[in-house]
């Protein structure tokens, strides 16, 4: 739920979008079925574990669990922040678990999955933030399932060097971390976090020779320019995967749609960001960050 702060900045938003209109075809979903998606949805809930696809309401939940594939995401189911975009719950979190990263690893194992994306509520309580619970489930998806790539969509930990040297202990095949929105958006969007920081995080994962990725929502108040001046820092802070969807707000206590992108601008910032030097970029209304994440392993 938005806090004062993001109010007054939704009610900015609200004051000078223009007219909505109707939502449009290329945003509809539809609802989940499937064998594949009833398996999967049965082994989360005995393994109790949560799934950004379902916490975050994900609109691809049922095209990629159908294709047996999920983000898992650790470290409980409640956030220290409050993003005005996020549906995830926010509050004190629950004691740690130490046991999930076993039901993850035995969860992937059971889905003979040949990708994996893991991520995670902020837990900015915690010294490290969490990247302790990252590594251990990295590397125990790594002893169980050795040939699986794996991607981890990490918070930004404080910018705290330490956490990030406990991540390259058992480092991933691909290291992610969304900037979400532009420059200009980032303390109504994300109070509780910098922008430079985030670049800076991914510099310094690729100056470890990871491969990286990134992912921001369009709709929610930038402008074309503004985008485009995004793509183009987060490739010099050496980004080689960009994903860009559309923001549609989850709840009417989140921040409000300020346009509907269109597909022909989608299409421009996927080919821009190519020309530019981006190994991969997923860019359509529907996409969120773990969109395609298996073919993208492939492609770098």
């Amino acid at each position: 739920m938005i806090n004062q702060h993001q109010k007054k900045f939704a009610e900015i938003i609200e004051k000078g979008r223009p007219e909505l209109g109707k939502r449009p075809d290329w945003l509809k979903v539809r609802l989940p079925t499937g064998q594949n998606y009833k398996e999967v949805n049965e082994l989360m809930r005995k393994a109790k574990l949560n799934t950004v696809c379902e916490e975050a309401k994900c609109p691809n939940l049922a095209e990629c669990w159908n294709r047996r594939t999920a983000t898992f995401m650790i470290l409980g189911d409640t956030c220290t922040r409050s993003c005005g975009f996020c549906n995830i719950k926010v509050g004190i979190p629950n004691e740690l678990d130490l046991d999930e990263p076993r039901r993850v690893a035995e969860s992937v194992e059971s889905l003979n999955l040949k990708h994996v994306v893991i991520t995670s509520v902020d837990r900015d309580e915690l010294k490290d933030g969490g990247a302790s619970i990252f590594s251990e489930t990295v590397r125990l998806i790594r002893e169980k399932m050795p040939s699986t790539t794996i991607e981890i969509l990490i918070p930004d930990f404080k910018g705290d060097k330490e956490s990030f040297e406990i991540i390259m202990n058992n480092p991933p095949d691909i290291l992610n971390h969304n900037l979400e929105t532009v420059k200009r958006l980032y303390h109504g969007v994300r109070p509780q976090a910098k922008y430079e920081r985030s670049l800076d995080l991914i510099s310094w994962f690729k100056e470890k020779r990871l491969r990286t990725k990134s992912g921001i929502m369009v709709g929610i108040g930038e402008t074309k320019e503004e985008v485009i001046e995004l793509i183009e820092e987060i490739y010099n802070h050496g980004c080689d995967i960009m994903t860009i969807g559309q923001y549609l707000q989850p709840t009417k206590n989140h921040l409000p749609v300020h346009r509907y992108v269109t597909l022909e601008e989608f299409k421009f910032y996927k080919e821009y960001g190519l020309n530019i030097g981006l190994k991969a970029v997923e860019s359509s209304p529907l996409v969120r960050s773990s969109y395609h994440a298996d073919k993208h392993a492939e492609l770098v």
